[in-house]
């Protein structure tokens, strides 16, 4: 698993030294704007897996370092975090609402 983690994370490294250098100095016209549009896409799913596992960032020593690093690689950086920062971060979800619940009552 962690081989294909770190080809994963190779691969997208290669992409997205192809975006920018497509930025810096663009391909041939159909090629570039295919290029930006899978760019922006693709950014745009990292940023949903920013927002969709927040909690689990949250509960890492580091979770600054771990969001920009979701940013570039996306799930391939989610699923090598640990399994028991996983489990600190649903472990912690219970506990609120039954906080909230106390507190209402």
């Amino acid at each position: 698993m962690k081989i294909f983690l770190v080809l994963g994370k190779c691969l997208t490294a290669l992409f997205w030294g192809v975006v920018l250098a497509n930025l810096l100095q663009p391909f041939a016209q159909p090629f570039a704007l295919l290029l930006n549009g899978a760019g922006a896409f693709i950014l745009l799913i990292h940023a949903l897996e920013l927002w969709f596992f927040n909690a689990r960032l949250s509960a890492c020593p580091k979770p600054a370092l771990q969001r920009v690093q979701v940013m570039l690689f996306g799930v391939f950086q989610l699923l090598g975090l640990p399994a028991e920062q996983a489990a600190v971060a649903a472990d912690a979800e219970p506990q609120d609402t039954l906080q909230l619940e106390v507190e209402h009552a």
